[in-house]
């Protein structure tokens, strides 16, 4: 892969960037309606394919908030077209890598000495490289290392990207404008976070030191001298991400028991920790030679607040959906109803809410859930379309839900996707969370 030999960090440029990307794809749709005119059965595949290829080499040469925003729609099964999904998905650990004298110059700022004065010996190319920063190889003393090396000026142009992307994000999410407006502060606040490396450390070793006793799981040793705000250093884990994993086909066992130990790491992180690794797409996850999960990557930690844990979890409650329970002073606490409502509005949503808290609370509602079931997470996507072209939902003026649900939620549609993608059946119920008390 083409390596970057500088990054466009001034809002002139990136601004400058979105608009000659805009250009790019307007000509795309031109060209595909004059091709229409001839071929009226043509359809959008190869104009999808020329956008999401225009869209994703943009994205890639500005880095950051922006390609940040890529991998999360990427995460997204119902929110894009195939060729949007496949093309994004890179984002998550095959972007294009900077130039080496880029990362020479961020070891010589930070720790007055280049790579190789540091370590025995350091890859000049990367091995992986993904929207915030990308990864080295380095050894040290026999040891193999992980050294991740922030983009330059990834951190200073966090909100003027947001401003950028935001209406961008407003279409493609399908969410009204008081909605996005409630969560992008939450979305900024945790973009700030990923960019502080210094953070990232501290959180990785409380996080992993702490769940170290589940099963089958395997995190690195991380090493506070070789890092700083800019640089993160910890081991190397041997393995091969998720989707070459699958590749090799398997064994449903293999695939159960990596599937639970997902599962127990967010049970454990979110019920007893109240803190969670709530950036759960593939890059993050690696198989080990002996099958273990070597989870990476800490740098976006949600931290529950407990008057929020205990709103959210009724709604997992087994007897959240009879008749007497009283769901509608639930909504109301949780933000999804307002006391604003009329009667038809409030009818409107206790509907909605209850048909995708039934749908979406399903895996916590039985002791074992098979995630590999593709028509359970057809009926999520056919609910979530469906939803999504509501005009009472697309003109409501008022913002639903609570903005401390953002990445909880993210967090577990991302983990249903792993599993559904794993095809495995995990232990769900009750039982299991005590277990890990």
């Amino acid at each position: 892969m083409k390596e970057q030999i500088r990054i466009p960090t001034s809002k002139v440029q990136r601004a400058s960037k979105f608009i000659k990307t805009g250009a790019k794809v307007g000509g795309n749709y031109i060209k595909h309606y004059s091709k229409k005119l001839l071929n009226p059965e043509l359809n959008r595949d190869e104009l999808d394919a020329e956008n999401a290829e225009d869209i994703y080499n943009s994205l890639s040469e500005l880095k950051g908030s922006a390609l940040k925003v890529a991998q999360m729609l990427s995460m997204d099964k119902n929110v894009l077209p195939t060729a949007y999904q496949d093309k994004f998905a890179l984002s998550q650990y095959s972007a294009p890598p900077l130039s080496y004298p880029l990362v020479v110059q961020t070891f010589r700022n930070y720790f007055g000495k280049s790579p190789e004065d540091i370590f025995d010996s350091f890859s000049k190319k990367a091995v992986n490289a993904a929207s915030i920063g990308q990864v080295h190889q380095a050894v040290l003393n026999g040891k193999r290392l992980a050294v991740k090396i922030q983009y330059p000026g990834v951190s200073d142009s966090i909100s003027s990207d947001l401003k950028m992307v935001r209406p961008i994000a407003a279409r493609m999410f399908k969410v009204n404008t008081s909605e996005l407006e409630q969560y992008i502060g939450e979305v900024e606040q945790k973009l700030i976070e990923e960019t502080n490396y210094s953070l990232e450390l501290e959180r990785s070793i409380d996080l992993t030191s702490k769940s170290a006793h589940i099963a089958h799981v395997a995190f690195p040793k991380y090493y506070p001298e070789f890092s700083c705000e800019r640089v993160l250093t910890m081991d190397w884990i041997e393995g091969v991400h998720l989707k070459e994993w699958l590749a090799q086909n398997p064994s449903q066992k293999e695939k159960d028991k990596i599937g639970q130990a997902l599962w127990d790491f967010y049970a454990f992180q979110i019920h007893v920790l109240k803190q969670v690794h709530a950036d759960p797409h593939p890059g993050n996850f690696i198989i080990t030679p002996d099958n273990q999960l070597g989870i990476i990557d800490f740098g976006c930690v949600k931290v529950i607040p407990d008057d929020f844990y205990g709103q959210y979890f009724k709604l997992m409650e087994s007897d959240i959906l009879d008749a007497e329970y009283d769901l509608e002073a639930l909504f109301l606490e949780l933000g999804f109803l307002s006391v604003q409502d009329t009667k038809k509005e409030k009818a409107f949503f206790m509907d909605i809410f209850t048909e995708m808290i039934e749908l979406l609370g399903r895996p916590f509602r039985s002791n074992a859930f098979n995630f590999g079931d593709d028509t359970y997470f057809q009926k999520i996507f056919e609910v979530g379309d469906r939803v999504s072209k509501m005009k009472e939902i697309r003109n409501s003026k008022t913002a639903r839900g609570n903005r401390h649900g953002l990445y909880v939620n993210r967090t577990y549609f991302g983990l249903y996707n792993l599993l559904n993608d794993i095809k495995a059946t995990v232990n769900t119920g009750r039982p299991v969370v005590e277990a890990l008390l």
